[in-house]
């Protein structure tokens, strides 16, 4: 049964002749899967990362996997962390990753197999719970994440076992999986213990929410999807408080964005307060993201950076270029001061061609710049006065009579 499922694994997900690693620790779980690949004419490449947490121990159990490899001709290739890496389970996890993307980079391969099974799934669940974990929790371990494939997922540990005993095959003993003030030891070692006393098989109990989960996680994101094609601000505020959240979930997670109930909740509620806004209104998520609402639309806003550069010309254009380039020709001779910055309360501009001055929040308005760019944009100004309004226009007092003397140039500043 294992060695088929391993099979159906792979042909469900189309890996044959491309090169594959396998996060090798020597352990039952990653021997046998070493082994299982091998019988499936797999030329895996195992790829070991020694923690370097138990000296000798760490050793021997690195030279064990040589040894295995060597007998089974696997290509072995391992790394061992420098000893400032603090011993927990976090920085080991990241640690580890960062070992497995590399090896993936280094030998050309866009899969890497870990060796997680049915239990170590099962202890996922129970830590998820006892942190307050939601559905997205309880779905549990990913068949499959990005390069990351998990073939034995599906597979307890006591298969794996008996896999390893019928095979003969004899794995490292890693004394720090007996070390209880690691969390996941804790769990296997006195949680599940006490919970099969009530139910025999809470491992499979486990599991089965988990598929429940992910079956339940399906169902909905195909709901939610079929609301995204007539989404706006007035049919969100008459979703149930449910599905507003989980659209706000959904798009956090989709654009990369750190997310909990708290914040999702200030933005559902930003977002009903919001909801009558004619110009709309910002919510800031990062330095340099904003949520933006108003009574037609919910959208996100990138803000963008920009700079003036003011050049001399000696040179009078063929054509002035339209204001929607970013570009003017101007005469500044007349003016002995000016600063570049964003707007400000009372500003005023003499609009090119007009009779006289008015608020710079009324011609903005007249030209239809929309209320989230204002901030952005960076003007020429002369104490109050606008000078230069980019991507609307140029001051009545800077016009070209005879020759430009400047050109003005508004430019985005791409950061890195």
């Amino acid at each position: 049964m294992l060695k088929n499922n391993v099979e159906a694994f792979l042909k469900k997900h189309s890996i044959g002749e491309q090169t594959v690693l396998v996060a090798f620790s020597g352990g039952f779980d990653s021997m046998c899967l070493l082994n299982v690949l091998l019988e499936l004419n797999l030329n895996p490449i195992a790829i070991h990362l020694n923690h370097n947490w138990r000296g000798e121990e760490s050793k021997r159990e690195e030279e064990n996997c040589r040894i295995f490899c060597k007998s089974h001709g696997i290509e072995f290739y391992s790394e061992t962390l420098s000893a400032g890496i603090p011993a927990t389970e976090t920085a080991a996890r990241e640690a580890r990753y960062d070992f497995f993307e590399c090896c993936a980079k280094k030998f050309n391969s866009n899969v890497v197999f870990t060796a997680h099974n049915a239990d170590d799934n099962a202890e996922t669940l129970l830590y998820r719970i006892s942190k307050g974990t939601g559905l997205e929790g309880l779905k549990g371990i990913a068949p499959v994440r990005g390069i990351f494939y998990r073939p034995l997922l599906t597979i307890y540990r006591t298969e794996i076992e008996q896999y390893c005993k019928e095979y003969n095959i004899t794995p490292n003993s890693d004394s720090s999986n007996e070390n209880t003030k690691y969390k996941r030891n804790f769990i296997r070692k006195n949680i599940l213990p006490e919970l099969e006393k009530i139910n025999p098989d809470t491992k499979i109990a486990l599991n089965n929410l988990s598929e429940n989960a992910n079956n339940d996680s399906e169902i909905i994101k195909e709901y939610i999807a079929s609301l995204k094609d007539k989404f706006n601000t007035q049919n969100f505020i008459n979703f149930s408080p449910a599905v507003q959240k989980r659209i706000i979930y959904d798009f956090l997670c989709e654009n990369g964005f750190e997310y909990d109930k708290k914040r999702i909740e200030k933005i559902v509620e930003f977002i009903n307060e919001n909801a009558r806004t004619k110009n709309g209104k910002t919510f800031s998520i990062t330095s340099g993201v904003l949520f933006f609402t108003s009574e037609k639309e919910i959208r996100l806003i990138k803000k963008q950076s920009y700079s003036i550069k003011i050049e001399e010309c000696t040179v009078k254009p063929d054509k002035f270029p339209p204001d929607s380039d970013g570009i003017a020709y101007v005469d500044l001779s007349t003016i002995t001061r000016y600063t570049i910055r964003h707007r400000e309360d009372g500003d005023i501009i003499h609009p090119l061609g007009a009779t006289g001055s008015q608020k710079l929040k009324k011609y903005l308005n007249y030209k239809a710049i929309p209320k989230d760019k204002r901030d952005e944009l960076l003007f020429l100004c002369h104490g109050k006065e606008v000078l230069w309004a980019p991507f609307c226009g140029i001051s009545e007092k800077i016009k070209v009579k005879d020759k430009p003397t400047h050109i003005l140039k508004l430019e985005r500043i791409y950061e890195h």
